[in-house]
């Protein structure tokens, strides 16, 4: 058994994972660890991995190597989207300890007491239909943002992707219990709550992933219905939608935001082609008429709206007339920033049977062709609201005596640090 006292955290991924980790170190803490950085010593190192891409995996095995070099006698603990996935590989990674799944990664102190270097690594996980139940998370005191997971899992299917191997059915918390942690983030001086999931949109399934009836009207509780409620909790000055799928982002949704002070002027919707016939390969559940409908609908309502764009490029198929029809459509867009993914095999994901394979070193030209776009695309936005005086929430980081901020439209500010902007809302003048 461990007599264990310090814990450092290294998340690798999305949002989510970041807000997951946060409720991770305040569990431990509980239990009487000492938090530490990532680049100290401690008895403990844990890894929140991604599985998305193949680099993920990567940088999981270079920390590994890392922690191994700088503190062999300390306990590794991986846990994540690559611990459920791939438990045994990961086990045979010299230095790991535990590996945790999905079922098992919030029973964490518990596993952590019961461990000992130098026995071989333990895995606790289960088939992914075993893993039900919902556990609210969010990040504090890390970042002035706040990341609130409110839902988790996916019940969709795209051909390339194993979140769903990975994270189980869609299910979220309730409404109330969302509205509860807003307010005890509202109450430790959280000013911006950024509403996180795997598929947001979903929102509205419970713990077993069942849809949620409440009250006399057996009324479904949904994504709309949470937004509404959460615009009237006082404290929280923003909210952001973290990122949600067009075919889940209604009228009813975009007009909201257009109207509220509280939910910002700013949408992160995944694309990842511009191509029909290319969406068809990959699943997806809509087509670029739609998407163009919801970005004109945003920019009819909200010229100011920053509006972000995930884009996957080499997806098995794609031929250069499809990714130049991805470039033109996305060129075309009132967009303003890309996030861009090069295509990677995944294990177990139709994809692998589609073709023919792109080449790597096409892939990684047509990555550099949309992050070119982007770059123009974001000094373009920029350039558009030069003058214009808009809200900053500044941020704790003080990085080489700069502070940075974002205006309410996602607009990076950065200036020469002051104490008394950290965490306040400024009027800019960009």
């Amino acid at each position: 058994m461990t007599s264990a006292k310090s814990v450092a955290f290294h998340t690798l991924g999305c949002k989510l994972n970041f807000s997951e980790t946060s409720s991770l170190s305040r569990l431990l803490e509980q239990e009487g660890f000492e938090k530490k950085e990532f680049e100290e010593k401690a008895d403990v190192y844990v890894i929140n991995t991604c599985s998305v891409t193949e680099n993920a995996d990567k940088e999981c095995r270079q920390l590994v190597r890392r922690i191994q070099r700088k503190a062999p006698e300390s306990l590794v603990v991986i846990t994540g989207c690559y611990a459920q996935l791939k438990p045994k590989e990961i086990s045979e990674i010299p230095g790991v300890d535990l590996v945790l799944g999905a079922a098992e990664k919030f029973n964490i102190a518990q596993h952590i007491r019961e461990l000992a270097k130098g026995d071989s690594a333990k895995i606790c996980s289960c088939d992914i239909e075993e893993v039900t139940g919902f556990h609210s998370s969010y990040s504090v005191n890390d970042r002035t943002r706040t990341f609130l997971k409110v839902q988790d899992g996916c019940d969709y299917n795209c051909s390339f992707c194993t979140i769903p191997m990975a994270r189980g059915k869609s299910r979220s918390d309730t409404i109330d219990n969302v509205l509860k942690a807003a307010r005890g983030l509202a109450e430790s001086g959280a000013k911006e709550i950024v509403l996180t999931g795997i598929n947001l949109g979903d929102f509205g399934k419970g713990p077993d992933g069942a849809g949620i009836t409440i009250g006399i009207n057996q009324r479904e509780e949904n994504f709309f219905e949470l937004i509404k409620e959460l615009d009237q909790i006082p404290g929280i000055e923003r909210y952001r939608i973290s990122s949600i799928e067009p075919n889940l982002l209604t009228n009813d949704i975009i007009d909201f935001v257009a109207n509220s002070d509280k939910f910002m002027p700013h949408f992160h919707i995944p694309l990842q082609s511009g191509s029909n016939k290319v969406l068809g390969m990959m699943r997806r559940r809509y087509k670029r008429e739609l998407y163009a409908e919801r970005v004109k609908l945003i920019k009819t309502l909200m010229p100011h709206c920053a509006i972000g764009v995930d884009v996957i490029v080499g997806f098995p198929g794609e031929t250069e007339e499809e990714f130049k029809e991805t470039f033109d459509f996305l060129h075309s867009l009132d967009i303003s920033y890309l996030h861009v993914f090069t295509y990677s095999e995944r294990d177990n994901t139709l994809a692998l049977t589609l073709g023919p394979v792109v080449p790597q070193h096409v892939r990684h030209e047509r990555n550099k062709t949309l992050r070119n776009l982007s770059y123009m695309k974001m000094q373009y936005f920029t350039d558009q609201h030069a003058g214009q005086t808009r809200k900053v929430l500044f941020e704790k980081h003080d990085k080489a005596g700069m502070i940075e901020g974002y205006t309410d439209n996602y607009i990076r500010v950065t200036t020469p640090h002051r104490e008394e902007w950290v965490n306040e809302v400024v009027e800019w003048k960009l």
